[in-house]
């Protein structure tokens, strides 16, 4: 497979891509970034792209691909809902338009979302809402086929540590009580390694459902 990753700079994003890089079923891996990334492989390419919003002028680029792998993701802390609504779901659609436009029959699109989205939009929470609409839209556009990705919690494997000063430092106080949280809540715990393994096995194979959470993740990596 030719696939393409949005997001690879980040915590999940990176370790979609260090598991694209290891699987042979993947031919060559293209990642759209803003700043160059700190990885090297002979399967990889990288386009460096300022605006988010606009892939006219790379969308040529996307035509021979056979799957997105679509990790770009930002908190709606301290956001408001306008600016949480461009920053997801206007950003997605602009990338999963341009690639739709180019490849919408042979390719396969991925997103990451997370446990809780609300596939109704009708809910009590904004940023569900939004993640609920953003996957809607992605699921209407005409891809070989399209699955949302909703775990729960992500463990960083493989030295991966996330950009967000924040968030990094819940992982490093959760880590400390990973064993346990595995044992108590073993269907809400996933890791970066599975989420990059469970893609490539849906991009690869497909799978009988189109929204996967952290029990259809952690099922798919095993079998790969």
């Amino acid at each position: 497979m030719k696939v393409v990753i949005f997001g690879a700079t980040g915590m999940v994003g990176k370790g979609v891509l260090l598991e694209c890089l290891d699987d042979p079923r993947v031919e060559s891996v293209l990642v759209v970034v803003r700043d160059h990334i700190d990885v090297s492989h002979p399967k990889l390419r990288e386009i460096i792209h300022q605006d988010f919003f606009d892939f006219s002028g790379i969308q040529a680029q996307f035509a021979d691909l056979d799957a997105c792998f679509f990790c770009i993701g930002v908190s709606s802390v301290g956001m408001s809902k306008t600016e949480y609504h461009h920053l997801t779901y206007d950003l997605t659609l602009a990338a999963a338009t341009a690639i739709a436009t180019v490849a919408s029959g042979r390719l396969t699109f991925c997103y990451v979302t997370g446990e809780g989205t609300d596939s109704t939009e009708r809910g009590r929470t904004a940023w569900a809402r939004t993640k609920g609409m953003t996957e809607n839209a992605l699921l209407r556009l005409p891809f070989k086929a399209a699955y949302m990705f909703r775990p729960a919690f992500i463990e960083p494997l493989r030295g991966i540590r996330s950009k967000t000063g924040w968030y990094q430092a819940l992982y490093n106080v959760v880590g400390l009580f990973l064993p346990l949280i595995r044992r108590l809540f073993p269907r809400h715990v996933t890791t970066t390694v599975n989420v990059g393994r469970a893609m490539i096995h849906v991009a690869a194979s497909g799978y009988s459902k189109h929204i996967l959470l952290t029990d259809d993740i952690n099922h798919l990596a095993a079998k790969t």
